[in-house]
């Protein structure tokens, strides 16, 4: 048992279609064969017994059927040669068969019945010297009945005839039912095998190329299904590839200037060439290198990620969020003042990356700030508003602002990784929202982050099993 059923599982689709084809047309032949049968049988016998009780009751009107009882009747005068004809006398128990006496009225009840007039007639078949006979039995005089009996034999010939015919139609048929079937299940499924064939080579090569579609139906739209799939496999390899490009062009020249820098150290170490004063920039130089790289790998671990939004990760006052980035960036930026207006709005979703999304807005805004300006941070039924009083974002660079690594030309000498703002984006897609970028009405840059949320605090579940 334990060998057959990987077996089963191992059949190919066009066999089980040619074989549930088979098996469905077998039944269905059975089925119409049985019917056929039976209904040839049911009505031969009542065509024979029709023709039985009418030539018995054309003898039955005679007035003397003693006189028939005493004399051979000849069977051509019922119009068939294997008529057998039988008189049944209830009064003396008797049956006679064309003149003949015998003693057996005890095997003749339903005839008795006729006799004796609790019947109109009767038909049945019974067995006459190992032969099968249909009887039908008429009432004559009071106390008698004519019985005819009739072989079976040319009947259950053609009735034989008949099975034997329905059985090699019907094996015939499931044999061209079968072989219709492989062909229905090869001619349709050969779109199904050039699609696995595409699929196979695709996993083979690699190669995310679209598959053909051929047809509007079932397969066709798997196609479409699988080129879909291959778009969104193309376009996050393509991100991938990028990705992986864009970071080994960003580390590797801070890695490049850490590595001049520790070798200076390290000659440093040997010579006595280099002045307290030279050491502690060198120091100071390597510090900052390593804080770029620290930023910049963490910017790049978190656009690495590709998870889909996570559903109600809790709920989140956005206002709040906005106060803690203003407090941590003014901490680390002295040249800039910062005006917050702002309102109460609550969304669903993850607290660190909507603080760290509007941290990146506000470090953009005061790098871009004069000394002395001011970043405007306002909220308006959940949008954040960032403007600063620097020069703005110029028509060229505003469609790329939000792409990974892009720097401007002027923003190649600031410090950062033309990634902060990508990971705006993201945390905005993420949460369902939307940022844009544009110009302020003082001409500096503004951005609009815009999260989908409500005025009042969410119900937590407790409130809501508490309501009446």
């Amino acid at each position: 048992m334990s060998f057959l059923v990987p077996l089963r599982y191992r059949r190919s689709l066009a066999s089980r279609v040619t074989l549930l084809t088979t098996i469905a047309v077998g039944l269905a032949v059975t089925g119409v064969a049985f019917a056929a049968y039976a209904t040839v049988r049911m009505q031969s016998l009542d065509s024979l017994d029709e023709s039985l009780r009418q030539r018995a009751a054309g003898v039955a009107h005679i007035d003397t059927l003693q006189a028939l009882q005493q004399q051979q009747v000849p069977t051509w005068a019922l119009g068939a040669a294997d008529v057998k004809i039988l008189f049944l006398n209830t009064t003396s128990g008797s049956v006679s068969e064309n003149g003949g006496q015998s003693n057996t009225a005890d095997r003749y009840t339903p005839e008795a019945q006729v006799a004796l007039g609790k019947a109109s007639w009767s038909a049945r078949t019974v067995m006459i010297e190992k032969q099968r006979y249909r009887v039908v039995a008429v009432p004559a005089q009071p106390g008698q009945a004519l019985i005819l009996a009739q072989s079976l034999q040319p009947t259950d010939r053609m009735l034989d005839r008949l099975g034997l015919v329905m059985l090699l139609f019907g094996f015939a048929g499931m044999v061209t039912a079968g072989l219709a079937g492989w062909a229905v299940a090869r001619n349709g499924l050969r779109p199904v095998r050039r699609l696995t064939t595409a699929v196979e080579q695709i996993a083979r090569t690699e190669r995310l190329n679209p598959i053909s579609i051929e047809g509007n139906d079932e397969v066709a739209r798997l196609a479409v299904a699988f080129n879909s799939m291959l778009t969104a496999l193309s376009a996050s390899q393509t991100r991938q590839r990028q990705l992986v490009a864009d970071a080994g062009h960003e580390l590797r020249t801070p890695l490049t200037s850490l590595r001049t820098n520790l070798d200076l150290l390290a000659q440093a170490d040997t010579s006595a060439h280099l002045s307290p004063e030279m050491r502690q920039e060198l120091l100071s130089d390597v510090r900052a290198q390593i804080a770029e790289m620290t930023t910049l790998i963490g910017d790049l671990t978190e656009l690495a990620r590709e998870d889909p939004a996570t559903p109600a990760v809790e709920a989140v006052e956005l206002a709040a969020v906005v106060s803690q980035a203003v407090t941590r960036v003014r901490r680390r930026t002295t040249t800039v003042g910062f005006e917050v207006r702002t309102q109460p709005w609550w969304v669903t979703g993850d607290a660190a990356a909507l603080e760290r999304a509007v941290t990146n807005l506000l470090d953009n805004a005061a790098k871009w700030s004069p000394e002395g300006g001011t970043v405007t941070v306002e909220m308006d039924h959940g949008t954040v508003i960032v403007t600063d009083d620097g020069p703005g974002i110029s028509a060229a660079d505003l469609p790329h602002v939000f792409e990974r690594f892009y720097r401007s030309a002027e923003s190649r000498t600031m410090p950062g990784s033309g990634l902060g703002l990508s990971i705006v984006r993201a945390v905005a897609d993420r949460h369902g929202g939307t940022v844009t970028a544009g110009s302020g009405p003082d001409g500096g840059a503004a951005f609009w982050l815009s999260v989908p949320g409500t005025m009042a605090p969410p119900e937590s579940a407790a409130q809501v099993l508490a309501r009446p």
